[in-house]
């Protein structure tokens, strides 16, 4: 049984590893149960809570705008954690990754003339490197995923400071065509929610569509019995690793784009969020695993409630203390509902 995770991943005992990820058939109805689609309801709670609240400023068009573009971002690097904690590892450094990106991104606008298409490739691939370090410490070493990935996002900030200074960069450059990237919108829709949609479809069609996604659920479930029946475990874990600093870069290249600068402290505060969200994902559509849109709609929830909050005028801990209780509460559910099914087995 692996235990390198905040959850304890069982094995499906009777389950063959070409079925592993394939849920058993639902009845209709039961799509709409809270066990299945808890967190819709927890938004509609919400709503109607916070539109009495603030009827005037929180029930309207704008606000719903406002919500999917501020959490785009959010939904991308959450997203990066999918595949690998699908895979049964943790990438605590996606945080970093994320800002490495951002003031490589900034660095050489302001300092270079490199074409846009170039700089964001080129912090996509030191994004890449850093998550082929991850897979050296994590899969090649042995080294644990919490402190293997802790390690190299340590090596992350260091040169970030390197590179920044510890001064965030800004530059002409930084405000003219790649903030399109940004800025760009459909009917009030900015790209990066459009980009987090599309990272969400792959995720969903590499995972549930796919003899790899399989593979990836049973490394998570248990590694060792998926190894034996000639799954590539270590190479699984390693692209997954890879998978997430890319999309981790991915999501600091429109942050830079968003703010119009690279900041050294950017990254960092978007982790917990990330981890919130994953986790919560995890108790919705595919119950108790990680899945692209049980997370977008976690993002949604949280992007809601973080939204409500400031605009009824909630303390600056506010937000804290909800992203903290429903990082718990995702926890425990998603325990629950694994203990529920281990005594369904055993019954």
């Amino acid at each position: 049984m692996y235990r390198d995770s905040f959850l304890e991943v069982e094995e499906p005992p009777t389950e063959r590893i070409a079925d592993v990820g394939v849920p058993a058939p639902k009845r209709p109805w039961t799509w709409l149960s809270p066990k299945n689609i808890g967190a819709v309801y927890v938004l509609i709670a919400i709503i109607v809570v916070f539109s009495v609240w603030a009827p005037d400023t929180f029930p309207t068009v704008d606000t719903v705008k406002v919500i999917l573009n501020q959490n785009a971002v959010t939904g991308i690097i959450a997203l990066s954690l999918v595949v690998p904690l699908s895979a049964g590892v943790f990438d605590l450094s996606i945080g970093y990754v994320m800002g490495l990106a951002s003031v490589v991104c900034a660095y050489l606008l302001v300092n270079t003339a490199l074409p846009v298409p170039i700089v964001v490739a080129s912090a996509l691939i030191v994004s890449l490197f850093a998550g082929a370090i991850n897979a050296a410490l994590v899969v090649r070493l042995g080294i644990d995923s919490f402190i293997g990935t802790l390690g190299s996002g340590a090596i992350a900030l260091a040169a970030i400071i390197l590179i920044s200074n510890q001064q965030a960069i800004t530059g002409d450059r930084l405000g003219e065509g790649f903030a399109d990237i940004a800025i760009s919108s459909v009917g009030g829709i900015t790209a990066p929610v459009i980009l987090m949609l599309v990272v969400a479809a792959v995720l969903w069609w590499l995972m549930d569509h796919t003899a790899t996604g399989r593979r990836i659920y049973a490394t998570g479930f248990n590694a060792e019995a998926a190894r034996l029946t000639g799954v590539r475990t270590g190479r699984l874990r390693a692209a997954s690793l890879l998978s997430s600093s890319v999309l981790a870069g991915l999501a600091g290249v429109v942050i830079c784009a968003q703010v119009s600068a690279g900041s050294p402290d950017i990254g960092p505060p978007y982790l917990l969020n990330a981890f919130a969200t994953a986790f919560l994902g995890a108790t919705q559509l595919r119950s108790g695993r990680f899945n692209a849109w049980g997370t977008v709609l976690a993002v949604l929830v949280l992007g809601t409630g973080q939204t409500g909050l400031s605009l009824v005028g909630a303390p600056v801990w506010g937000n804290s203390m909800f992203t903290g209780l429903v990082l718990l509460g995702a926890l425990a559910v998603t325990k629950l509902q694994r203990r529920n099914r281990h005594t369904t087995r055993t019954a």
